[in-house]
């Protein structure tokens, strides 16, 4: 398959730029599969629309304000014999770190700009000396390793310090209520360096109403990184290497999926994120049991625990797990596009972008929803 076949036109105008005054007052374009059309509704009409017997799988991680802003310590600089104008220079060096993945209680990945400026070896500062770090490895993607340090508790400097990584589509800065509001009410578990954004549409009014109709709630954690956003540079998108991401899926929350598959009941994905998660814990439970049925779940039908999705869901992937999936609308030529063209058909799903650009939807992390059902 051809990179090309999932481009679509979008106005700059259609990019929400901020999130709106109340989380459930979003749009939400109800996509019916079998019928291949869809219909315009509102996020609030979800509760009155379900069966009443759905689980809803949610993603519980929280944003952690990753985007830091400090300055080269100059310890190359700092040598004998150096110009003193080019070490005043070195000094006053601006650096932007924004943190991807933190692979052990000191070390993050992270992405540094500009990235040539920091070798092995070379610290930054942000803060008042709040808080350093050490660049000690090299990795794939342009990242870097950073070994974090402070006189307290680094992810206390990391709060204090950090600004909310609002994605580059969002042409400003980040704000004292994107904190908040960059989060979803689910958000419990901090790693993610990006919101499941699917989630940010609920309120606790909205929980509350599902809840009284019936509908059961289970949580897992996948932290957003890099995996979901990183671009695809191949034309033929079977070339593409996925960027794996963390994610736990506790036992508790694998026999309530499992039960939910037993009385076949609908399980419906709240974001790509969760969808990525449980169809890698499938067939990571497939595998190790033989058994990739799970009629009478027997097994587990996603294996609970840690472990790292690395999975490339693209038209063509068998679905284990999700039934029905909530997702916002995502970007040209992106994973996250075709994961949506893979759950539905291609052609459907970008004949019903255009509907929603035609309807002035707004597009991304801030932007409407859409219920593939």
């Amino acid at each position: 398959m051809r990179l090309a076949d999932f481009n679509y036109e979008l106005p700059p105008g259609s990019i929400a730029q901020r999130p709106l005054d109340q989380r459930d007052a979003s749009r939400m374009l109800i996509l019916n599969r079998a019928r291949q059309d869809w219909e315009d509704s509102s996020f609030r009409s979800l509760p009155e629309r379900l069966r009443g017997d759905e689980l809803i799988v949610v993603n519980n991680a929280r944003v952690v304000p990753a985007r830091l802003f400090g300055r080269r310590a100059g310890i190359r600089a700092e040598k004998p014999g150096r110009n003193p104008r080019v070490v005043r220079e070195f000094l006053s060096s601006e650096i932007e770190v924004l943190l991807t993945r933190q692979v052990s209680p000191e070390e993050w990945e992270a992405l540094v700009r500009p990235g040539k400026k920091m070798q092995l070896g070379e610290r930054v500062d942000f803060g008042t000396g709040e808080l350093t770090g050490e660049v000690v490895g090299r990795g794939e993607y342009g990242l870097r390793r950073l070994r974090l340090t402070s006189p307290g508790d680094v992810h206390e400097a990391i709060e204090r310090l950090g600004h909310i990584p609002l994605p580059p589509y969002i042409a400003r800065s980040d704000e004292p209520a994107d904190r908040e509001r960059y989060q979803t009410i689910f958000a419990e578990r901090p790693g993610a360096v990006a919101a499941p954004t699917a989630g940010l549409h609920f309120s606790p009014a909205i929980l509350e109403q599902i809840k009284q109709r019936g509908v059961e709630i289970a949580a897992i954690t996948l932290d957003v990184g890099l995996g979901t956003f990183q671009p695809i540079h191949e034309e033929e998108i079977e070339q593409h290497q996925m960027h794996a991401e963390r994610y736990e899926i506790p036992e508790q929350s694998a026999k309530t999926i499992c039960n939910a598959r037993r009385d076949s009941r609908p399980i419906l994905a709240v974001g790509t994120t969760v969808v990525r998660a449980l169809e890698d814990a499938a067939a990571k439970s497939a595998a190790k049991s033989g058994n990739d049925s799970h009629d009478a779940c027997q097994v587990f039908l996603v294996e609970p625990g840690r472990a790292e999705a690395g999975i490339f869901i693209k038209p063509g992937h068998r679905f284990r797990v999700v039934d029905q999936l909530l997702t916002n609308f995502h970007l040209p030529k992106s994973t996250l596009l075709l994961l949506v063209s893979a759950f539905a058909d291609r052609e459907l799903i970008l004949r019903s972008y255009h509907h929603a650009v035609e309807t002035g939807y707004r597009f991304y992390s801030y932007g409407d929803c859409m219920w593939i059902r």
